[in-house]
């Protein structure tokens, strides 16, 4: 097949997604598939023009994850892998994502949405908590506050770069993923880091970070982990692939935390090792999201003319 392979973009997470995208269009390439590579950009969407079987995003943050670039390619009628525009807003937006999920009844941490009108409403909030981008992944700006002024600098840290911060109460406990390929639960990934939290340095720099697929866990816990987790993903109406972020505390609750609905492709990303730990090489699982791409657009293609 004719791909497009988009990466880099505008978001915080530009130099991820380069590598991302760079890894993604290797192993297309490796299966036989005819791979072009584009900088993509708000302002220059000049390779949406380029003919192709299946578009392949593999942009993390604003305009590639938000939902935009989504838009942008339903109204064209393209054919591209992951979530559709509104799924992909809703779980960008993690204020949206975490009242969606509350609302179904599952955990998630105790959160508010500051800007400038509630600003002093971090004055009131339970200590230690994470302030954080509402709309960033990567854990891009995160902020582990343990003290008044720790959580007052953090927030107006926010304000003053984006406009908005989401506070959320710290749980503590183990952290875990749960990977999504083309809607099935792959096996949930412990998180170990000598870090206070999970946080950029932990993801992408720390070789020490480790992650491992022998949790400590109850059974019945992780079932209960993927179930939530899951339910989650569907309740967002995702697709494809996703990844989706929890803290399991001490007497066994899972809180979801986020979700990445185009979970990272580098050395250090966990939907990779989550497949190949289920005998899934990297190569079969870009081809089968770009195989599943093209067959979805050709059903859709086909009950268009049938109406």
């Amino acid at each position: 097949m004719l791909i497009t392979v988009l990466c880099g973009g505008p978001g915080d997470e530009r130099e991820i997604s380069l590598v991302s995208g760079g890894s993604v269009a290797e192993a297309l390439r490796q299966v036989g598939h005819d791979v072009f590579v584009s900088d993509i950009m708000p302002e220059d969407l000049s390779a949406l023009d380029r003919p192709a079987d299946v578009i392949f995003p593999v942009l993390h943050g604003q305009f590639g994850e938000s939902g935009e670039l989504q838009a942008e390619m339903e109204r064209r009628g393209l054919a591209f892998v992951g979530s559709g525009s509104h799924a992909s807003r809703l779980g960008m937006n993690k204020t949206l994502s975490k009242k969606r999920w509350a609302d179904a009844g599952l955990f998630t941490p105790q959160y508010l949405q500051i800007d400038a009108s509630n600003a002093h409403a971090i004055d009131g909030f339970p200590l230690p908590c994470i302030v954080k981008p509402v709309d960033s992944g990567s854990s891009v700006g995160v902020h582990r506050c343990s003290t008044r002024v720790e959580a007052r600098d953090a927030v107006r840290s926010l304000l003053a770069e984006r406009g908005t911060a989401l506070v959320e109460r710290f749980i503590a406990g183990a952290e875990l993923t749960i990977g999504f390929l083309e809607e099935r639960a792959l096996s949930p990934i412990r998180i170990l880091t000598k870090h206070e939290f999970f946080d950029y340095h932990a993801k992408y720099q720390d070789d020490a970070t480790q992650y491992v697929f022998d949790t400590r866990l109850p059974d019945a816990t992780l079932a209960h982990c993927v179930k939530d987790a899951t339910r989650a993903y569907h309740l967002l109406g995702c697709r494809d692939l996703g990844r989706v972020d929890l803290i399991v505390d001490d007497a066994g609750v899972p809180w979801l935390l986020e979700i990445n609905t185009i979970p990272g492709f580098t050395s250090h990303s966990l939907l990779p090792k989550a497949a190949a730990h289920e005998g899934i090489a990297f190569e079969q699982v870009v081809d089968r999201l770009a195989q599943q791409a093209y067959r979805r657009a050709l059903a859709a293609r086909r009950l268009s003319k049938a109406v």
